[in-house]
């Protein structure tokens, strides 16, 4: 067959375009073929890599470490629990982190899975990479699973497909769990988190118009989108400009748009700006409509976003099938916190099943080389992260500003529902059977636009703010 055209062929109809019989030009074609073949390489490597010796005992030894910061976030308290009762015990301990068996020992000797055939429900953001990846890698399947990672058009539809069994796991942004947990604009059903997805890879990203507004103050009035009420996006824009005098209620408009919409009505001049995931902030910048302002990482370095999840009784009636599911999503986490595989991963996740976007922006994001709009090349390789550690004073702190802002009415007991769906409290209780004492890990303090939280007293922590609904 001629690559392009051939008039001579009595059994073809002429069209004067693409060979192949699609609406582009050969040229187009050719690039397209291009883009798959590099694609194709990059998940080779990339399952290579994931079965080499050395990967496998870094994601080991990334599980095991990642649980074990979770439960000892000071490094001193670990080392003294560890001297007092041996690797035996202390791993022991650590096997309750999950309602199963031993991380460790499954991947020995997988238990048999209750379910196998999964609906993995994903919102097209940089946010969801572990999700995605373990996708094309082959990560599910290798744990025995046949899933099918669905793109959502928005948080409230993720939501209501939980909801409804639709989906046996999703990705969520944080708040949900404990938003549909207490049943704030939707049905109460309990939810868990078992990972964060990613951690900082937002921003706040203003329209090519303001870029001599760079202060806050200059705000007022101003319309911004963020992608989710329940979401750190929509807690963290009303923290920044209330740090700046402007009572988010008042003096801005806050819209819920779904990402994948938010360059669009910034574009056409619906809003003026977003707090919202990447890659939107990076592709506002590709496309020139809009300058990223600061990243969310400069609010509060380490801040969780999305979350990985499902409903409680989907544990307790699949507990090795979400073992599996555990293993898939964290050992991805494991291979995307490698600097050396982002490049290779932004190719992976381009594509139009997963994210729809040029291998460009998403390269920028990942490896945190970047243009910001303002002319600027910037160098943040850790722009975005995926540390899948849910710790639970981050859930506190959620909590506060859900109080904070009035989307919770009375009395919160903190503790009691972050220890309910970020999923850490076991661990504690395996360790008082073995006579140990449980150190009060998963709740490390932390700082937010330099201003110190205690997990230990939140309410003190919301009363200290000038501007809020309570």
């Amino acid at each position: 067959m001629s690559r392009y055209f051939d008039p001579f062929d009595a059994d073809r109809p002429l069209r004067l375009h693409c060979a192949c019989g699609g609406a582009h030009s050969p040229a187009e074609h050719e690039a397209a073929m291009a883009a798959q073949a590099g694609r194709d390489a990059a998940v080779q490597t990339l399952q290579a890599r994931s079965e080499s010796e050395d990967f496998e005992q870094h994601s080991r030894e990334f599980i095991e470490a990642s649980l074990m910061k979770a439960l000892f976030p000071q490094d001193a308290v670990r080392r003294r629990f560890l001297r007092a009762v041996g690797k035996g015990t202390a791993m022991a301990a650590l096997s309750s982190v999950l309602p199963t068996a031993s991380l460790q020992a499954m991947a020995q000797e997988a238990a048999p899975l209750e379910k196998k055939e999964l609906k993995i429900g994903f919102i097209p953001i940089t946010c969801a990479t572990p999700l995605i990846m373990a996708h094309p890698l082959g990560f599910y399947k290798k744990q025995g699973l046949d899933v099918q990672v669905v793109k959502t058009a928005g948080w409230a539809l993720i939501r209501d497909k939980m909801l409804n069994k639709e989906y046996d796991a999703t990705h969520f942004l944080s708040p949900m769990p404990l938003s549909i947990t207490m049943g704030l604009g939707s049905t109460a059903k309990p939810m868990h988190v078992a990972t964060i997805q990613n951690t900082n890879g937002q921003a706040i990203t203003l329209h090519v118009k303001h870029k001599d507004k760079r202060d806050p103050k200059d705000w007022k009035g101003f319309k911004f989108a963020v992608p989710f009420e329940y979401s750190m996006h929509n807690f963290l824009l009303r923290y920044y400009v209330a740090e700046h005098g402007l009572d988010p209620d008042k003096d801005i408009q806050i819209r819920v748009v779904p990402p994948p919409e938010m360059v669009a009505n910034l574009r056409a001049g619906n809003i003026d700006g977003y707090l919202g995931p990447d890659p939107f902030n990076q592709r506002a910048v590709y496309d020139e409509v809009g300058f990223i302002h600061l990243l969310t990482k400069e609010l509060w370095d380490g801040h969780p976003c999305c979350a990985f999840g499902t409903r409680a009784e989907f544990i307790q009636q699949n507990p090795n099938t979400f073992a599996a599911l555990y293993r898939a999503v964290l050992t991805a986490a494991a291979m995307a916190r490698q600097a050396k595989n982002r490049e290779l991963i932004a190719k992976v996740i381009a594509p139009k099943e997963y994210l729809n976007q040029p291998e460009a922006v998403l390269t920028q994001v990942l490896t945190g080389r970047f243009a910001d709009g303002l002319g600027n090349v910037r160098n943040v390789p850790d722009r975005a992260d995926f540390n899948p550690i849910p710790w639970q004073s981050m859930a506190v702190w959620m909590l506060t500003q859900m109080k904070r802002w009035g989307y919770v009415k009375g009395d919160v007991n903190y503790k009691q529902l972050a220890e309910q769906v970020f999923l850490l409290t076991d661990a504690k209780k395996q360790m008082k059977a073995l006579g140990e004492t449980a150190p009060d890990g998963a709740y490390p303090g932390f700082k937010v636009m330099g201003k110190a939280f205690d997990p230990a007293k939140p309410d003190a922590y919301i009363n200290s703010f000038a501007i809020k609904r309570t």
